[in-house]
């Protein structure tokens, strides 16, 4: 069944019907307890800073958006914990054949204030990010977008420079949550007014956040506790002291090290999911040796990505295959042959390339991601049996996403990943990319991506995307060896049910999903 065989108005609430997954539960749950109201909820969190405001256009992956998406305001969409997109603020989303307008038809709901919600707070709420001087990190998602308009007071027009078929997407991120309009097309963020189920009562940046249930909130399946209090704790050791000694009920990113230890605390375990979060090793495809697509692929045989899937993630993770798709994204080609470590491949393609030996430097530091500098070093040892000798040059970790990424033409990255291929691909591996950290250039994917992007036939996506991973595997810049776990840990005072994967606490929506146990 093809979305051009449905009802658009039902495109979303079908959508799981057409396999749109994004997550895979690593600890399932066999019986889902009954969630009940009531309690006080204590989040340890890290990414907390004295300089985080509520301002939407400035938030970034710590407790302000934990609060604020998940507890105060509300998107247009929500990712479900099958990380499908799903109304949310809006009742019902229709695209037009060419995915290129998206008409929202929006709820009868109410602000915290008592102010009914209305097309021109959604208008004002993305403006906020695509006004001119706007330094939103939302601003380049949104630059797609030719026009906003609405059609009486609960119908929002979304005009596209050109098809989208995962626009529905676009409306979910977690900059785009929706305050009200002031009267003049601007929001007034200072208020920390939405619609959620939550009223903000204190925000202290870098140390506290407040929330305070609403009584009148619309989702009456959500934000069961009574009052939130997240507390910035940035130390991982700290963080799972807190959880320990009952300080906080819960906390986010688990250290893979002491992953053990405490699951061996009674009352205290971990929740655990596969998403989309990777490490990468891009070599510039316009320097040599790697311009030579040899060269590329007799590094990528040269790693042995199951070792450090085992000692560096500790067996909490996934192998990579060399493009940036995880098994969690719904067009993630899981026919596709898995690369191994081949010492032998690795030689093969060195003869092709015309090489008997090979020099690289490979540049890393911890600031790349947890554990690189080690990482390095086993591709080192694994590579030298293939007669190539990768030279570990460790840079200082202040200034590495400066003067190292993006710059030297061999070194390490990370990726949080992006809910959609598209999304992903867009953003880094696009010719025009902004971030191509591998400088690859490729006529046919490029082509392709632009094919995908406004195809609303779900097979035919489907076939293209495969192919695109094809050549990001075959032809791109960059090694992917492994994919990451989201790892948080609670103790037995709360529950949950089925936990998304697209982010860390159930995709930021904890405040509103989970309950006291």
């Amino acid at each position: 069944m093809t979305l051009s065989n449905l009802n658009r108005r039902s495109f979303l609430q079908l959508s799981a019907a057409t396999g749109l997954t994004l997550g895979t539960g690593i600890h399932a749950f066999a019986k889902t307890p009954q969630p009940k109201r009531g309690g006080l909820l204590r989040i340890g969190h890290s990414g907390g800073a004295t300089s985080d405001t509520i301002d939407p256009a400035t938030y970034a992956a710590g407790p302000v958006v934990t609060a604020m998406l998940g507890g105060v305001c509300n998107n247009l969409v929500e990712i479900d914990a099958d990380g499908n997109p799903v109304p949310e603020l809006a009742e019902s989303i229709e695209p037009s054949a060419d995915a290129k307008t998206w008409t929202f038809k929006l709820r009868k709901v109410t602000f915290s204030n008592g102010k009914p919600l209305t097309a021109d707070d959604v208008i004002a709420s993305y403006n906020h990010h695509r006004s001119e001087d706007s330094k939103s990190g939302a601003k380049s998602l949104l630059a797609q977008i030719e026009n906003i308009r609405a059609d009486g007071d609960r119908v929002v027009v979304f005009e596209l420079k050109s098809g989208n078929a995962d626009f529905p997407y676009v409306a979910a991120d977690y900059h785009l949550v929706i305050m009200p309009d002031n009267g003049n097309g601007k929001i007034d963020w200072e208020a920390g007014i939405g619609t959620g189920g939550y009223t903000l009562e204190e925000h202290e940046p870098g140390v506290r956040v407040r929330l305070k249930r609403r009584d009148d909130y619309w989702k009456e399946d959500r934000a069961w506790f009574d009052e939130v209090l997240l507390l910035t704790i940035n130390d991982p050791t700290a963080r799972q002291n807190a959880l320990v000694t009952g300080e906080v009920d819960v906390i986010n990113t688990v250290d893979v090290k002491t992953v053990h230890l405490l699951e061996r605390r009674p009352g205290i375990e971990t929740v655990e999911v596969t998403g989309t979060a990777h490490y990468t090793f891009p070599m510039h495809c316009d320097s040599a040796p790697f311009d030579d697509p040899n060269v590329r692929l007799a590094l990528k045989h040269a790693i042995d990505r199951q070792e450090m899937v085992d000692k560096l993630l500790r067996g909490h993770g996934r192998v990579g295959n060399d493009h940036p798709i995880a098994p969690a994204n719904r067009f993630f080609a899981k026919d596709l042959e898995q690369r191994v470590y081949d010492p032998e491949k690795a030689k093969h393609y060195m003869k092709k390339a015309g090489l008997d030996s090979l020099d690289v430097t490979l540049s890393t530091s911890e600031a790349a991601f947890n554990s690189a500098v080690d990482a390095a070093v086993l591709f080192q040892e694994t590579a030298s049996n293939a007669g190539i000798n990768i030279n570990v040059k460790r840079e200082p970790a202040d200034g590495y996403w400066s003067n190292v990424w993006l710059k030297k033409p061999f070194c390490m990255s990370y990726w949080n990943g992006r809910p959609t291929e598209d999304w992903m691909f867009s953003l880094v591996y696009a010719n025009d990319a902004k971030w191509n950290e591998s400088h690859w250039q490729n006529e046919r994917f490029n082509k392709l991506l632009m094919q995908a992007r406004a195809e609303l036939d779900e097979s035919r996506r489907a076939e293209m995307y495969r192919e695109m991973q094809i050549l990001c595997r075959d032809d791109g810049g960059t090694i992917i060896p492994m994919f990451t776990n989201h790892i948080d840990g609670k103790n037995d005072k709360v529950a949950h049910g089925k936990v998304a994967s697209n982010r860390f606490f159930d995709g930021w929506k904890i405040v509103e999903r989970w309950w006291q146990a």
